[in-house]
């Protein structure tokens, strides 16, 4: 099923991400959370790309095709090519198409300390563009509400974004964030600057301290003040930090919720526990 077709039901969808074991894990140490998570019966669920090197996509063409196959959930591989030649994108495609995969996330992806990126793709636009003549798939693609950290301003970035709609995708998901007024903002951008696809606004729940501030020295989201005062207050305490970290994720849902926005994409963290909790919190709501 292309996910498209879930932006013309009216409703709103709601989906997961998850992410393969680290390469020295085997990859069925993850199926035991997948099941549950896919249990809860999500709109769709992307699989991150798998760490670099030959082959890096293979556990996620493994996972996304379980997803599909064995949990009944439609699923969306990411796919990054800041690493990669037009000859390991053809390949990556054809075991995605041979595994029955219908929708790519497509990602320009990060590039890695002390390795030189390939040339044959730039930037994500170029790589949405490559997989639209191949034909076959839904492309998605990443949009920042704060913007890119590489793009100059709020202005360049949102024209970039237009060139990667122009290219080819057909559905965005936002880089998280912790101010909706921020996101709406941004929508305001996107709509100005032509781009009318649907946007899922990705929403990652805090669990611990360690986690926001590597998500947050990749990625340059800001903290709200309240969002730092939760943080302050309960960073000794796990247990309370984890539990106010889910609540002010159904908070920000709500809100987005009951301003219209297409979707939300939220970021699992391969946790269950965590999943549930939102979901029963916002399900009477989607």
């Amino acid at each position: 099923m292309k996910i498209t077709s879930l932006f013309n039901s009216g409703k709103t969808v709601f989906s997961f991400e998850v992410f393969p074991p680290k390469k020295d894990s085997p990859i069925e140490s993850v199926y035991g959370k997948l099941e549950e998570i896919c249990a809860l019966k999500p709109d769709f669920i992307s699989v991150t790309y798998g760490a670099g090197g030959t082959g890096a996509h293979s556990r996620t063409c493994e996972i996304a095709a379980k997803i599909k196959r064995d949990f009944h959930v439609e699923s969306v591989a990411h796919l990054t090519c800041v690493n990669s030649t037009k000859t390991m994108i053809d390949e990556t495609l054809a075991d995605f198409k041979a595994h029955d995969i219908e929708n790519i996330l497509a990602l320009r992806g990060d590039y890695t300390e002390g390795v030189a990126p390939q040339t044959d793709f730039r930037y994500a636009s170029e790589l949405c563009a490559y997989i639209r003549r191949h034909g076959g798939f839904d492309i998605s693609g990443a949009c920042y509400p704060e913007s890119h950290m590489d793009s100059a301003d709020e202005i360049e970035d949102v024209l970039n974004l237009k060139k990667k709609v122009d290219a080819g995708a057909q559905h965005l998901i936002s880089q998280l964030f912790f101010d909706n007024e921020l996101f709406y903002r941004f929508m305001e951008r996107a709509k100005i600057a032509g781009i009318n696809v649907p946007v899922e606004a990705g929403i990652m729940p805090v669990t611990n301290k360690r986690q926001i501030e590597r998500m947050v020295s990749l990625c340059g989201a800001s903290l709200p003040t309240k969002f730092a005062k939760i943080m302050q207050k309960y960073e000794s305490k796990p247990e309370a930090l984890r539990d106010a970290g889910i609540a002010y994720a159904v908070e920000q849902i709500v809100d987005l919720i009951a301003n219209g926005v297409d979707g939300i994409h939220l970021y699992t963290m391969n946790s269950p526990y965590v999943a549930e909790k939102i979901t029963r919190a916002v399900e009477n709501l989607l």
